[in-house]
C-alpha cells in the first residue's frame, strides 16, 4: 500500500524517533508498504517519520547510482532502531533532495564515512561502516529519525532564498506525482 509522505512544515519530521521492539505491531507491513511507497515516489531512502511514524526506521534502495557508484549494486536495506556511533572523514558537497520537500535540491556536507549499529527485518544486529554515497544516503535519512532535514544544512542565505518555495511545499501550493500530506493546506 502506498502511504502518503508527510510534506515540510509537518510536526512530526521535528521530532526524534524512538525506538521499537520486534512485536512491534505490523512492522512486517510497515516495511513493505515503505518500499513500496519509495519506489513509486523514485526515492531512494525513506524513514518512518515521511510516513507519520516516530519510530526508528529508514529503508534505503541505493541502485539508481549505480552507473556513477558502481558500489551501490545491490544496496537495499531496512534499518530498525539505528544509531549512528561515528561519523569521519572529509565532508564533501552532495547535491540531495527529499520526498517531503518536493522540487529542492541543494548541496549539502557531509563526512564521508558512517559507523553505524542498526536491526535488521529478522531483528539480527549489525555493527556496520559505510563510505561514499551509501553513506550519505544512511546520514540523509538517519537525520530524519533526529528530527532534521537536509535543508537544516545549507547555508543560511541560502535557506533564506528558499523560504518561498518551502512554505509554498507547506501549504501544498505544489505538484507531486505522490500522495501527501500538507500541514497548511487550507481546507475546501
Amino acid at each position: 500500500m502506498i502511504l502518503p509522505i508527510v510534506a515540510y512544515g509537518h510536526p512530526n519530521l521535528r521530532k526524534i524517533s524512538q525506538d521499537i521492539t520486534p512485536d512491534y505491531d505490523g512492522l512486517n507491513d510497515l516495511i513493505a508498504n515503505m518500499w513500496e511507497t519509495m519506489y513509486y515516489s523514485s526515492g531512494v531512502g525513506l524513514a518512518a517519520p515521511q510516513v507519520n511514524r516516530q519510530i526508528r526506521l529508514f529503508v534505503v534502495d541505493a541502485t539508481p547510482y549505480i552507473k556513477e557508484h558502481p558500489e551501490t549494486e545491490g544496496f537495499k536495506k531496512a534499518f530498525i532502531n539505528p544509531h549512528i556511533v561515528e561519523e569521519k572523514g572529509e565532508e564533501w558537497a552532495f547535491n540531495e533532495g527529499c520526498l517531503s520537500i518536493p522540487d529542492i535540491h541543494e548541496d549539502v556536507m557531509r563526512p564521508e564515512q558512517v559507523h553505524i549499529v542498526y536491526r535488521d527485518e529478522q531483528f539480527l544486529e549489525h555493527d556496520e561502516w559505510y563510505d561514499g554515497i551509501i553513506a550519505r544516503i544512511i546520514q540523509h535519512e538517519y537525520d530524519h529519525l533526529e528530527g532534521k532535514l537536509f535543508v537544516d544544512k545549507v547555508h543560511p542565505l541560502r535557506k533564506m532564498m528558499l523560504k518561498r518555495k518551502l512554505s509554498d511545499i507547506s501549504r501544498g501550493e505544489i505538484e507531486v506525482a505522490y500522495k501527501m500530506i500538507f500541514p497548511l493546506r487550507k481546507k475546501f
